[in-house]
Parts: structure tokens; C-alpha cells; sequence
């Protein structure tokens, strides 16, 4: 437990250097607040440009539900260019260690390969769920000025489900940074295969189930029509098995490494 600890802090020390702490959250931010704010302007943005000529704004796009725009914040802001910068901020989360040394030099102590693992994902977790959480708050406070109050159990209920779905993509960048060296491919491999995921949600009931892409789905669903579909808990049992996966995978494969280098 203590090199775990001490590898935590580690990580969160490199975040500091990297100024990782600062850019990350602003980035969030951002994407958070793009959406209801152009949602809002837009149609005045258009108008104004075309001087109502040959543009034709649709009346009801202002008066859509707090509720359907914060959706949108998760749905077009964090599934798209979200996990673009995740995947991209994580892709030498285990390269880089291979690269410079430091994984082999660290499981020469005294360090259980678990340790090192589960630190590099609850640390960057921890960190990116946070980030994502303070654009979710901010995107939040500007639908509930600009648009109609989102209940706060609601608001509440999507963001703990969304945080399943990046759990997933923090484990799941994890391991393609651990099977394969190149930074530029880690991040390919995982930007199209999250993305993908995403994109066939909702096509067929029984791939929903088992797509963990499915909890960004639920988190909308939650804004939108107020309740949790039934399907929810039986998905989100699936994630957490494709999480474990992901990260036995990460484990067997530095594990059997360690062992080759000795």
C-alpha cells in the first residue's frame, strides 16, 4: 500500500511538471461552456453575419430543455473532442516509463507490478475524472442561466454514470499504451476504437449492453427524460468487467516483461 502511495504521489508530482493540473481543466472547462453558450448565441451569431438573408434559424432551437443541452455537452463536447484530448493527454501514461527506463528501473525494488498499475490509472483517473467534472459543473451553470434549471439529483446521477464511461477510457488507453511503443499509434488505436464505440451506441439493444460507450448514453438519458433506463445496472456490470480486463491485461503483460528482463 505504501508504494502505491509513494507511486501516486509520483504521478501527481509529474502532472505539476507538466502543467497537466492547469491545461487539462481549462480544457474542460472550455468544451463545457461551448456548448450551451453557442447553442444560446448562435442563432443571433447567424442573423447577424447573414443579415437574415438566405438563412432560415429555427425558433425552437433556443427554446430547447436545460436538461437536452447539457446532454449535448456530454454527447457532442466530451464524446468527441473530450476523448480526443484524453486519449491523447494518457498515451504515454506507460510508454513513456518503457521508453526512458524508468518501468524496468522501478520493478527492480521492491514494487508489486498491481502497485505500479493501479497507481497509474486511479492517479490519472482520479485527475481526469476531475477535470471533466469542473467543464460538467461549468457547462451546468450556464445552461441553468442561459436555458431551464437541470434538476441537481439528475445532474448528479449523469455525471457519476459518464464517470464510468471515462473510467474505461483511462484503463482502456492505459493498456494500448502498455502493449504498444509508439506514442502516435496509442493514440490512433484508442481515439478510433473509443470513438467507435461510441458512434454504434444505440444501433442494437444487445450490443448497448455490452458496449461501456453505452454509460455516456444513460448519462443523457438521465438529463433528458429525468429517470435511468432499466438497462443501466446491467451495463454498468459490463464495464466494470471490461475495466478488469483491461487492466489484468496491463498487469499479465508487465508482469511477464519483468520477468524476461530477469
Amino acid at each position: 500500500m505504501r508504494s502505491f502511495i509513494v507511486l501516486m504521489n509520483k504521478e501527481f508530482i509529474q502532472m505539476v511538471r507538466d502543467f497537466k493540473i492547469v491545461w487539462l481543466p481549462l480544457v474542460f472547462i472550455l468544451l463545457g461552456i461551448t456548448q450551451p453558450v453557442m447553442t444560446y448565441y448562435l442563432p443571433t451569431i447567424l442573423e447577424a453575419l447573414g443579415s437574415g438573408q438566405g438563412i432560415t434559424i429555427d425558433p425552437s432551437m433556443t427554446a430547447q430543455q436545460g436538461g437536452e443541452i447539457l446532454a449535448g455537452t456530454l454527447g457532442a463536447q466530451f464524446d468527441q473532442l473530450g476523448i480526443m484530448i484524453i486519449a491523447i493527454s494518457l498515451m504515454g501514461i506507460i510508454q513513456t516509463d518503457k521508453a526512458n527506463g524508468m518501468l524496468a528501473f522501478i520493478l527492480t525494488r521492491p514494487v508489486a507490478v498491481r502497485s505500479y498499475v493501479g497507481s497509474k490509472i486511479a492517479s490519472n483517473y482520479f485527475f481526469t475524472g476531475f477535470s471533466i467534472a469542473i467543464g460538467y459543473f461549468a457547462s451546468y451553470l450556464y445552461v441553468n442561466f442561459l436555458f431551464s434549471n437541470v434538476p441537481v439529483p439528475d445532474m448528479l446521477t449523469a455525471l457519476l454514470f459518464y464517470l464510468v464511461w471515462v473510467l474505461f477510457i483511462v484503463s482502456f488507453t492505459t493498456m494500448i499504451s502498455t502493449l504498444i511503443n509508439s506514442p502516435g499509434l496509442i493514440a490512433l488505436i484508442s481515439i478510433a476504437f473509443l470513438i467507435g464505440c461510441r458512434v454504434i451506441v444505440g444501433l442494437n439493444s444487445m450490443i448497448d449492453i455490452v458496449n461501456p460507450a453505452s454509460m455516456s448514453k444513460h448519462a443523457m438519458e438521465v438529463l433528458i427524460t429525468g429517470s435511468v433506463n432499466p438497462n443501466a445496472l446491467g451495463n454498468l456490470v459490463v464495464t466494470f468487467l471490461c475495466v478488469s480486463l483491461a487492466i489484468f491485461v496491463t498487469n499479465y503483460w508487465i508482469s511477464n516483461k519483468k520477468f524476461s528482463n530477469e
